[in-house]
């Protein structure tokens, strides 16, 4: 199994009606031996167009965030709990979360993340529910370390962090978001080779 199957997998797949809708499935991209992982909700129009995650007013700002950080794009792995674009970015529904998560779950099994940042509520709860820990508002854990440990990715830290369309629509946010992501790179710790075999 690599990315490029799980990819495969999601452009054939009509688990539920956002197959008839969408015009481009968006996997996700980055390195396959990528660190960090970053879990959007869901793609928006652009993303629909193109394919790519996070390509938009929001995946601009998030690119600040990242450079902000010391991180770059091309190190980290960026996906989104659904696969597809939702008609009128309305919020995803429970049958597409449940039909949509078990490809993020390949990816996360595939990639092996220390750090996993699930950016707003819909990540954030599904990631945290995963690895058996209560949700709560993002308003109430994003910025905080949640390390967890199991057989699947060893030993591994979750940040939950604030969507970054947050401060696309209040310019407030955007302090948050980027002190936020400076905690990231202690998580993250000295900078290791990792490749796959």
């Amino acid at each position: 199994m690599s990315l490029d199957d799980i990819s495969a997998d999601i452009s054939s797949c009509t688990s539920c009606s956002l197959s008839g809708t969408r015009t481009n499935t968006v996997p996700g991209e980055g390195s396959p031996n990528a660190r960090m992982l970053l879990i959007g909700e869901a793609p928006g129009r652009n993303e629909d167009l193109q394919g790519r995650p996070f390509v938009g007013r929001a995946g601009k700002f998030l690119d600040e965030l990242l450079q902000a950080a010391g991180i770059k794009r091309d190190d980290v792995f960026i996906a989104n709990i659904l696969k597809c674009r939702p008609p009128e970015n309305r919020n995803p529904r429970e049958d597409e979360i449940r039909a949509c998560t078990p490809f993020l779950d390949r990816q996360i099994a595939f990639i092996k993340p220390r750090v996993i940042c699930p950016m707003g509520n819909f990540a954030t709860s599904y990631v945290l529910g995963k690895f058996g820990v209560e949700p709560l508002p993002i308003g109430r854990m994003h910025g905080k370390t949640y390390r967890i440990s199991n057989l699947l990715l060893g030993s591994a830290v979750i940040i939950p962090l604030y969507h970054p369309a947050s401060a696309v629509y209040n310019p407030e946010m955007r302090n948050v978001l980027i002190e936020d992501f400076r905690k990231i790179n202690d998580a993250l710790g000295p900078h290791e080779p990792r490749e796959k075999v």
